[in-house]
Parts: structure tokens; C-alpha cells; sequence
């Protein structure tokens, strides 16, 4: 596959040929990282639903821009109940940036993934971050180190890959190259569409051992509550957060019903 595939939406296209070009430094970043398995048993020990709450300022999908501080948005989504944060870095498509998640990570006490489309090992030096997102549809690609390449590399660093699958020859292939925290995507790459059943389908086929995070299409304390059913150890919610009152929303979606 390369960023030509038509079986790709063209805004995911594009993103993966931005991705291409983007250079990254060959000065190795390590990384003491905060935990994320610890961060989640403490907020279910707390009584509450584990939520990594996506800083996301804007994405092809969303209706809006958020222009606000994203430190501001990170505090109030820690206060609401977050156990993790998100940070988008992508520059060209979510308008992200890799101070905002130095900024941040100084800001807060809880882990904070990178999420980026990240291709090659020299694009994960660019800042240090507890969690890191590989996502297994595009490594192993034209221009991309492979899937077990990178997860190595990063593990190596001291993040804590996330490796996110959408298919079950995907979740088959983490599994193999020993992923421990996989996110499933609701979210079609191709039709760009969200069908949370993706998610009950592939957690089934999953080991009990590895953490899964359910990703895309979660926004109510229901859609909350149907992937917790089907197995989620926790829940990748961005949009949805940042559509409404940051803090009042986070609590109500990390607070069981």
C-alpha cells in the first residue's frame, strides 16, 4: 500500500503524504515515562472510567477549530476525571504541535500519548511523550519502517507503544510483534465512517492480558458503557470532549452510570 491506495478517504491520503515528508531528527529522545497501566488501575480504583482524553484542535471529521489554549484544555480534562491525556502533533490536517504536548506534559501529572502518523524511527524524536501511536495500517508501507521496527525503536526510548489496529489481520499482526496496548479504531480509514461494533468484534479475538483502548465514535455515557461490555480496558475520546464544556463532559463520560 502507499498513499495512492484508493482504498484509502483521500483526507487520509493526503495526511500520509504530509507524514512522508516530514523530516524528524536523528538525535535520540529517551524518555522516563509516567504509567499508563498505573494511571488506569488508580481511576478505577477511584470509582471512575478510564479516559484518555484527546486535546484535538481540529481533525478532517470535526465541524470546528479549537484556537484556545491547550494547556487550558488539557487542566480542565484532568480535572474532569481524565486518566491520560492525547495530544495531537500532526501540523497540517489537526493543526497540532509538538510544543503544545512539551507544554502540557509540564503541565499535568498524568501520561500524555503522542498521537501523530508517525512513519519512520527519526519522526519519534521530535518530543518526548509517555505513550506513542503506531498505527499498524501504515507501517510496513512504502517510505515507513515496519510495524515491529518501530515498536521496538520505541520501546527502546522509553515510550509505551499504543499500537492501533482496525481489522483483525492487523489486531493479528500486533499481537505478534508483542504489543501490550492496542487501541481498536472504530473508524473506517477508507469510508471515514464510525461503527462501534468494529470494536465488540476484534476485543473478542484479543488475548485477556494485553490493555485494549477503544477509539472513535465514543460520545455518550452509553457508547461509554457498551465498549466497557465489550471488553475496553479504557477509552480514546476526543471529539466528543471537545465539542462541549471540556470539564463537565470528561466527568460525565468517566463517570459510571
Amino acid at each position: 500500500m502507499d498513499v495512492s491506495d484508493e482504498s484509502l478517504a483521500p483526507a487520509v491520503r493526503s495526511i500520509l503524504a504530509t507524514a512522508r515528508d516530514r523530516s524528524g531528527s536523528e538525535s535520540a529522545v529517551t524518555v522516563d515515562a509516567r504509567s499508563f497501566s498505573a494511571a488506569r488501575r488508580a481511576a478505577e480504583r477511584a470509582g471512575q472510567i478510564p479516559v484518555i482524553a484527546e486535546v484535538k484542535p481540529t481533525s478532517p471529521t470535526a465541524e470546528q477549530t479549537h484556537t484556545g489554549d491547550p494547556v487550558e484544555y488539557a487542566s480542565k480534562m484532568v480535572e474532569g476525571g481524565a486518566c491520560a491525556l492525547s495530544v495531537l502533533t500532526e501540523p497540517s490536517h489537526f493543526n497540532g504541535d509538538t510544543k503544545h504536548l512539551t507544554q502540557i506534559r509540564e503541565a499535568v501529572d498524568v501520561p500524555v500519548l503522542r498521537k501523530d502518523f508517525l512513519l519512520r524511527e527519526a519522526q519519534l524524536n521530535t518530543v518526548a511523550a509517555d505513550l506513542i501511536l503506531l498505527i499498524a495500517r501504515f507501517l510496513g508501507t512504502a517510505g515507513a519502517d515496519s510495524l515491529a521496527e518501530m515498536h521496538t525503536a520505541a520501546v527502546k526510548k522509553g515510550f509505551r507503544p499504543l499500537v492501533e489496529v482496525h481489522t483483525a489481520s492487523e489486531l493479528e499482526h500486533a499481537l505478534e510483534i508483542g504489543a501490550q496496548v492496542i487501541g481498536i479504531n472504530n473508524r473506517d480509514l477508507g469510508a471515514l465512517s464510525v461503527d462501534l461494533s468494529t470494536f465488540e468484534s476484534l476485543a473478542q479475538k484479543a488475548p485477556s492480558d494485553v490493555t485494549l483502548i477503544a477509539e472513535s465514535g465514543i460520545s455518550t455515557p452509553q457508547d461509554v458503557q457498551r465498549m466497557r461490555n465489550a471488553g475496553a480496558d479504557a477509552l480514546l475520546i476526543g471529539t466528543a470532549i471537545m465539542s462541549g464544556d471540556i470539564q463537565e463532559t470528561t466527568s460525565e463520560l468517566t463517570t459510571p452510570q
